[in-house]
């Protein structure tokens, strides 16, 4: 194994120069070294550990505010017992009342951030100019980290090319007392459930797929960087009172189904927006044969359904993993809860599904979005009816969503039955490991050796092709139709290797694993057959594999440990001004004391619009910290219904231009514009830089059909209003360049969200005008957010103030 010289060290200062590090010598990325098992009991628990007795006195009163009578979710008693005045909140309300309609001041209890929107969280919180965070929080290096040759290769490489956003990243959590977790150390999700989720803890998180910690019980949402910075300043976080959608799992998975398909299965009864404005709550008989991280799989992938979160009751496997990871105290700590860790008896949801695992089979999701779902018994029939390849290019494995010990050990399985029938995989075969806790595992238990003996690549600890950060070597070009198979959580158009005609199915890593030694997409593991060298036929058994290593976790290399939360003023952060990565954020206008008008359609945008789409990663991840330059990207995905091309726009004077260049134009001469979509605008990814650069080129309104959950607050949050078609036909009336003005927007924001909003359209080709009714959600916080220009200015100020 090659060595490089690890980035992550304390630092000091940082200067233009860099990092200036004296506390400790440089340490190697990769060690010989025998690494330790974890221990029975984690040095930190106690500060992982929720506050119970906090809790457990907040919901007593819930329970004597609300009276006897009220049957609450799992979900309400955690949500409401973080109510920062529980009393003001719900008296004289009842739970379905409160569904739906209620604001909750919720009082979190952590934040973890991921590395490339951690830079604007951070910028975002510094410029409040308080001394630490007010609360525990992390801060984690995984989506800058390219796949391509595997982990020795790739980690050093992309290390030395973002030096200075790991630099700027390591130097805050050193200043303001945040655990930082250098890359390599693995995904956020993973690490988290490692380390910090627990049951009954509420967190933010500033990724989609941060209720990946459900699976353990907890309350964890994917929110932006400003919703983060609510909690890290102290300020209670606002959120609309979830409607819960109860899951009953009935019988016990069995053969080729795994808890992926679980989720496959629900992403193709409720599609992408199903569960927007709802918590899944999983409950039955059947959650007790679910391991803890295959249920953190199942809560992982609800952010495709547009799910606020997903949880499941406090279970025996829960307990479980909590001791395996060191956390046997809080393991006991919660088996003493009581009824506050699963829902009341007779509890009633705003929607019910059942599914029974015992008939569930395999499910193979895509392409290009993660709610078609197909089962595998008909998968065959619908790449036939479809025209998709029958030829798969590339089988990958691992990420946040699918890399715990039993999903790897379940692949070694398969990857051992197939090496004893002398077969070898037939396309490139990718491997993610979610931690360095779980390589070291694997590493010592020699399934990784098993893997990478039958040609599969070891990736770092990292996102990785997941996000987008997938260098393909396979002579697959751009343009080139191909089927890719992931055992990811989302498969958006052009979102892991840049060709939007690669089509990603997802799957489950061991039918992934299985079908890449047939090298064809019809292939079915469960009743097909392969020709082996010899001659003879060969079919794989279903794959087996254990829940936990007997042996213990492995906490793999020291080099990879956090650097521990202990705030050093004296800690230097500086953003040089002449970096093209990284940029001091300026406040953004105040709302104008008036109604808006003379605002122009910048783009009319045709079907799916993702952040993918209005935010572009790959490598424009790069410029995350820098508003200026990332803004280059905004709507660079969008299709325009005026042209029909991608990213492709009209002026007044017939020229065409890129969107963002469009927009940079208009912004220029003092033009004011707004977007005009379709539904579910803003789904997929927690990426704030979506609504933070249409706000720094001018945007002041997004109308769509409707809104993502995460993203509409985002909007707010920068101080951009969103409005919905009261009737979507509308959405035919308005085209792009008309004029449009508001007409009860101010009234509405100044009467905090109470009153209706109407826009003015004079079309541009004839002078006609109509008058367009819309709907929106603002409640009196919001309203202020975006009076103040942003909630940040707002927040600003008020810390400004809390220091005098």
């Amino acid at each position: 194994m090659s060595s490089a010289s690890r980035l992550s060290t304390l630092p000091c200062e940082i200067s233009r120069r860099g990092i200036h590090r004296t506390n400790r010598p440089g340490r190697q990325l990769r060690s010989f070294a025998a690494a330790s098992v974890i221990p029975k009991i984690h040095p930190n628990h106690d500060a992982r550990t929720p506050p119970y007795e906090k809790l457990r006195k907040n919901y007593e009163t819930v329970r004597r505010v609300l009276g006897a009578g009220q049957h609450l979710t799992l979900a309400e008693k955690i949500l409401y017992s973080h109510l920062e005045n529980p009393e003001e909140t719900l008296f004289g309300k009842s739970t379905s009342s409160i569904r739906g309609n209620a604001y909750l001041k919720l009082k979190v209890d952590r934040v973890a951030m991921q590395d490339a929107s951690a830079q604007m969280a951070l910028l975002q919180f510094m410029s409040c100019g308080l001394p630490t965070t007010a609360v525990p929080a992390s801060i984690h290096c995984d989506h800058m980290i390219v796949g391509e040759k595997g982990a020795d290769v790739d980690l050093p490489e992309s290390i030395k090319g973002n030096k200075e956003i790991f630099d700027f990243l390591e130097s805050a959590a050193k200043k303001y007392g945040i655990e930082f977790w250098a890359p390599g150390s693995g995904i956020i999700h993973q690490i988290v459930l490692e380390n910090y989720s627990a049951p009954g803890l509420m967190m933010l998180g500033t990724d989609s797929h941060t209720p990946n910690g459900g699976g353990l019980g907890a309350i964890c949402i994917g929110v932006g960087g400003a919703d983060a910075v609510d909690a890290l300043v102290d300020a209670p976080w606002e959120l609309k009172a979830p409607k819960v959608l109860g899951v009953k799992l009935e019988g016990k998975l069995s053969g080729w189904a795994t808890p992926k398909d679980v989720i496959l299965n629900l992403a193709g009864q409720l599609t992408v927006r199903g569960g927007t404005g709802y918590i899944v709550e999983y409950h039955g008989e059947g959650v007790q044969s679910l391991s803890c991280t295959g249920m953190a799989t199942i809560c992982n992938m609800g952010a495709e359904i547009g799910a606020t979160t997903s949880l499941f009751p406090y279970t025996p496997s829960m307990s479980r993993y909590l001791n395996a990871t060191g956390r046997g105290p809080i393991a006991e700590k919660a088996s003493r809860a009581g009824d506050f860790l699963s829902a009341d008896e007779n509890t009633e949801y705003d929607k019910f599904i059942n599914i029974n695992l015992s008939e569930l089979e395999p499910h193979i999701n895509g392409p290009f979005t993660p709610d078609l779902s197909t089962p595998l018994s008909k998968f065959k029939d619908t790449i036939a009816d479809n025209g998709w390849p029958t030829d798969l290019s590339a089988g990958l494995i691992g990420s946040c969503t699918n890399s715990s010990y039993q999903d790897m050990r379940r692949v070694e399985s398969i990857v051992n039955q197939a090496k004893g029938a002398g077969l070898k995989p037939k396309v490139d075969f990718f491997v993610t490991p979610g931690s360095e806790q779980i390589r070291a595992t694997l590493e010592r238990d020699q399934t990784l050796k098993v893997l990478e003996s039958a040609g599969g690549v070891i990736l770092a600890n990292a996102c990785g092709p997941c996000i987008g950060q997938w260098k393909r070597t396979d002579g697959v070009k751009k343009g080139d139709s191909n089927a890719i198979l992931t055992s990811f959580n989302r498969n958006f158009r052009a979102r892991n290797d840049g060709n939007p005609e690669t089509m990603n199915f997802l799957a489950s890593p061991e039918l992934v694993t299985a079908m890449v030694y047939s090298g064809r997409m019809d292939f079915n593991p469960t009743i097909d057959s392969i020709d082996t060298p010899s001659g003879s036929s060969f079919k794989f058994s279903p794959p087996q594999g254990e829940e936990l290593p007997q042996n213990g976790f492995e906490a793999g290399r020291s080099s990879f440990f956090p650097i521990q939360a202990e705030a050093d003023s004296a800690t230097k952060v500086v953003v040089s001004p002449t970096s093209d990565r990284l940029a001091v954020l300026e406040p953004f206008p105040a709302f104008p004391n008036t109604e808006l008008s003379n605002l122009r359609v910048l783009v009319k945008v045709q079907g799916k619009c993702t952040t993918d789409h209005i935010s572009a990663a790959g490598k424009w991840l790069a410029y995350k910290g820098h508003l200026e330059n990332i803004s280059n990207n905004t709507l660079i995905g969008a299709l325009n219904a005026e042209t029909g091309a991608v990213n492709t726009v009209v002026d007044f004077d017939g020229s065409t231009a890129s969107i963002p260049d469009l927009a940079r134009r208009w912004k220029s001469k003092g033009q004011g514009w707004l977007v005009v979509a379709e539904w579910n605008y803003g789904e997929g990814s927690a990426r704030e830089h979506a609504a933070l650069q249409p706000r720094y080129l001018g945007g002041s309104i997004v109308l769509a059909k409707s809104f993502a959950r995460i993203h509409e607050t985002n909007l707010k949050k920068q101080g951009l209003v969103p409005l919905t078609f009261v009737n979507e036909s509308d959405y035919d009336l308005i085209d792009p360049r008309d004029q449009v003005a508001t007409l009860g927007l101010y009234d509405m924001l100044k009467n905090g969200g109470e009153g209706t909003v109407q826009l003015e359209i004079v079309k541009e080709r004839t002078g006609a005008r109509k008058i367009i009714q819309t709907a929106h959600t603002f409640s009196k916080d919001q309203a202020e957010w975006v009076l103040a220009g942003s909630a940040l200015n707002l927040l600003a100020s008020m810390a400004k103030a809390s220091m005098k």
